[in-house]
């Protein structure tokens, strides 16, 4: 371990971006022995297990050209959806913004598609983008965001667009500036057992999905990021590192109900020194 580490040390000490990617984790037999309380303790489990698996594969070709973008993955546990059976899958996924610009969401779908060997995800929901402290969400904090995400349709790289935790006033906002119409919106029923009446009248009428998660708030903090590298890693400098933004996807065998893959992938920045 002392090897990998300091090996996966120097690899990061020399990159600027980490793609973290775990792969389908229904192929890692260990995870499954274990079953994670939380999203966020799933999430950090699996940065974990990646983390050490691709350590301990290091090849000194890797260590010979130390690229500026590292791509650390799980090789084994890598699924991609065999394309005669593309038509029998629904492809979803959350896209979680953690710290950065409107800009990433183009390569976190570009990123999940080609991780899946596919041409378009079916469905993409942002989780609300991060505000300060104090501060309601408002239609000018999603604007940029959803531009993005309408600009992955018109590209034909996403089919349909969703929210998570919008209100009625602000999806009913949201709905009259967009050009691209939300076709869905998550409720956190962990803060709302009964759906809002107003609502689910408004989804109603409009012609929205109603759909229900338990997602926390922060699905991957800046220090929990940096901890779970630090406990992988010990001979990295672990606070260089911040979270940008992670995708989580689902592939539902669409006859069935069946999950037949989910995975994570993570983009994070070393901060300038």
């Amino acid at each position: 371990m002392g090897t990998d580490s300091r090996a996966a040390g120097l690899l990061l000490r020399r990159a600027s971006t980490l793609h973290l990617q775990t792969g389908n984790l229904l192929n890692w037999g260990r995870l499954r022995k274990k079953c994670p309380s939380s999203h966020g303790e799933e999430l950090r489990d699996c940065i974990q297990k990646t983390l050490n698996e691709w350590s301990s594969q290091i090849s000194p070709d890797l260590i010979r050209e130390l690229p500026d973008v590292l791509e650390c993955t799980v090789a084994h546990a890598v699924e991609k959806i065999n394309p005669d059976e593309r038509e029998e899958m629904k492809v979803s996924a959350k896209l979680f913004i953690v710290g950065s610009n409107s800009s990433s969401m183009r390569s976190a779908v570009e990123m999940a598609c080609s991780a899946l060997g596919i041409a378009q995800l079916d469905s993409v929901i942002i989780a609300s983008p991060p505000v300060e402290d104090g501060v309601n969400l408002a239609l000018e904090h999603l604007q940029p965001y959803w531009e993005e995400l309408e600009n992955l349709v018109q590209n034909k790289k996403v089919v349909a667009i969703g929210t998570s935790d919008l209100d009625k006033a602000q999806l009913e906002q949201l709905y009259q500036w967009a050009q691209v119409k939300p076709n869905s919106n998550q409720v956190n029923l962990a803060s709302c057992c009964v759906m809002p009446p107003d609502l689910t009248a408004f989804a109603k009428e409009f012609d929205i999905q109603l759909l229900t998660h338990n997602d926390p708030k922060e699905l991957l903090s800046e220090s929990s990021f940096q901890e779970a590298l630090q406990e992988s890693l010990p001979d990295i400098r672990a606070n260089e590192w911040v979270p940008l933004w992670v995708l989580r996807y689902s592939v539902i065998v669409k006859s069935r109900g069946i999950i037949k893959s989910k995975g994570y992938i993570i983009q994070a920045k070393r901060r300038d020194s």
